[in-house]
């Protein structure tokens, strides 16, 4: 083990209010910080588990100031705890010093202004390690939750998820399902764990119950039902999983990210029918799965969605593009219907360079098609031969191809 005088890099960079509003500066300062303790915990692992402590203690202070509106930096910690919690789990040490760890970051968690660890106390099963540790924690905190909840709504106690996570990590599966019934509120927040209580205790048809009773006004339906697709997954119940979950569990940022995540988990369905289930689940916007379409090599079906409802012009331009020799006649239709929607008007801010990379991407494809260009340039003129002020902007710019 490295002497204990051993000076951290990033301690000095993580001072109280060491940063400005601005973002940018302190999460490069946490990648680096991650870096170091990663690099350390290679040769010695109880060493880079202390420097990961020692982070999660100077983290809140340090960004106190900083501008978290955009969530960016929040991110980059929730990132840093799932990052730095399995080097704090997996170093082998007693149960004194692991003890003394866990007290430092209770400490962390109650000292926090802004409350930017507090997933941290989401992970006190995993940093436990024993169910030893984790009766310890759940006894200590068990009454006072319990008192917490009796008094209303309005009671709130920084220990709870602590004392819901220990009661789960000591195998206390009954206790804790009885205390989190005692909670005012159904709160996915805290009823998930009492799912993972009846899962542990190898009840899951109650588990998936137990899930759905907890929707309801503001809750998170997603994160529900991605625990209720996991449970009949589990059973190997991989249709019924699809049929009732498959969607909302695997919502992604984008309608491509979300068929993608939904194609990958189901391997079994084919993916025209991820397609045909998923534009049949969003009517009035079959346009926006073109992407998916096109992804999964369904490109009759992806001009298909592009024509019957509006299509972003420029995802449809780069599917011209890219698609010109490999698939040149959907390309050619990709860059037709990119047209049309201009000349509709649809498009953010699209401007004369849009329109005329849409016109040369849709000729390029119909030579590589063998279809006549000068036909395709009558097509084109036609689309902007309307009387709108897209038609006419059009016009004028597609005289130079």
């Amino acid at each position: 083990m490295k002497p204990a005088s051993y000076k951290w890099q990033f301690a000095q960079r993580f001072r109280r209010n060491a940063f400005g509003w601005r973002s940018d500066v302190p999460i490069q300062r946490i990648k680096e910080a991650l870096t170091e303790i990663r690099q350390v915990a290679r040769s010695d692992a109880v060493l880079g588990a202390e420097g990961a402590v020692k982070f999660l203690e100077k983290i809140s202070p340090a960004l106190e100031h900083v501008d978290g509106s955009s969530g960016a930096i929040g991110s980059a910690v929730n990132r840093a705890i799932d990052a730095l919690v399995p080097i704090i789990a997996g170093a082998q040490v007693d149960t004194v010093t692991r003890q003394g760890w866990l007290e430092r970051l209770w400490e962390a968690i109650q000292d926090q202004g802004v409350p930017y660890i507090e997933g941290l106390s989401e992970e006190w099963d995993t940093l436990c390690v024993t169910t030893e540790i984790a009766s310890e924690w759940a006894d200590r905190f068990v009454d006072l939750v319990g008192h917490v909840w009796s008094e209303g709504p309005g009671g709130y106690f920084a220990g709870t998820p602590i004392c819901l996570a220990s009661l789960y990590a000591a195998g206390r599966h009954a206790q804790l399902i009885a205390l989190v019934e005692r909670a005012p509120f159904k709160m996915w927040h805290y009823r998930r764990w009492g799912v993972k209580a009846l899962l542990a205790m190898g009840r899951k048809a109650e588990a998936l119950a137990y899930a759905e009773d907890t929707r309801g006004l503001n809750s998170p339906d997603g994160q529900i039902a991605k625990a209720c697709e996991a449970i009949l997954l589990s059973s190997g119940l991989a249709d019924e999983a699809y049929r009732r979950y498959a969607r909302e569990a695997n919502q992604g940022t984008t309608y491509l990210a979300t068929f993608r995540a939904i194609a990958k988990k189901y391997p079994h369905i084919a993916q025209e029918t991820v397609l045909i289930d998923l534009v049949a689940a969003s009517p009035g916007e079959p346009g926006k799965w073109f992407a998916a379409a096109k992804d999964a090599g369904l490109f009759n079906q992806a001009i298909k969605l592009a024509n019957a409802s509006p299509t972003d012009p420029r995802t449809l331009t780069r599917a011209a593009r890219d698609f010109a020799q490999k698939q040149p006649e959907f390309a050619m239709a990709a860059g037709l219907a990119a047209l049309r929607w201009i000349s509709l008007g649809y498009g953010y801010e699209i401007t004369g360079v849009d329109v005329l990379d849409a016109g040369r991407a849709t000729l390029q494809a119909a030579t590589h098609a063998g279809v006549d260009p000068e036909s395709v340039r009558k097509q084109i003129r036609s689309l902007a031969s309307g009387t709108s002020v897209h038609s006419d902007f059009m016009s004028r710019v597609l005289q130079a191809i």
